[in-house]
């Protein structure tokens, strides 16, 4: 390897400088870069045996990030294209149905405040949540005002 290269570990370690990475996201950025075969599975198992690479602050971290602007759905996508277990996601989207009407109601308040005045309002503000990966049931209680009693 050349002097002005960089290592595929030095690369892994850039990234997760910036943010955390799941193995899985590392392999899929880094997988260009291997030199030889082998090599940048080493390089992630060193990182993982001294805790560089944890798919518990991965999940936290998305969580921290994204939980308070998007719906459970969402979020669920999110967690599963980073290529984590699928028991953690599953527990961690439980996690979030329980406050899911409660930040879908915040989120709608931000952006619209007012319940809507028409039929074409009301299928705006409806779609603006969907896409933000909250549930229908949720949609139609935050849209239409109902409280929770």
């Amino acid at each position: 390897m050349a002097f002005n290269q960089i290592s595929i570990k030095g690369r892994a370690l850039r990234l997760l400088s910036g943010r955390e990475h799941s193995r899985a996201e590392l392999e899929r950025k880094l997988s260009a870069h291997e030199a030889e075969p082998g090599e940048l599975a080493r390089a992630l198992d060193e990182l993982q045996a001294k805790g560089f690479i944890s798919e518990q602050r991965v999940l936290e971290s998305v969580l921290h990030r994204r939980a308070g602007r998007l719906g459970a759905a969402r979020v669920r996508q999110e967690l599963q294209a980073k290529g984590l277990s699928p028991e953690a996601v599953a527990q961690a989207v439980a996690g979030l149905q329980g406050t899911e009407v409660e930040r879908a109601r915040e989120v709608w308040r931000k952006k619209f405040g007012v319940p809507p005045t028409d039929a074409s309002e009301r299928a705006r503000q409806m779609r603006f949540l969907a896409t933000r990966g909250f549930g229908g049931d949720t949609i139609r209680r935050v849209v239409s005002g109902v409280e929770d009693g």
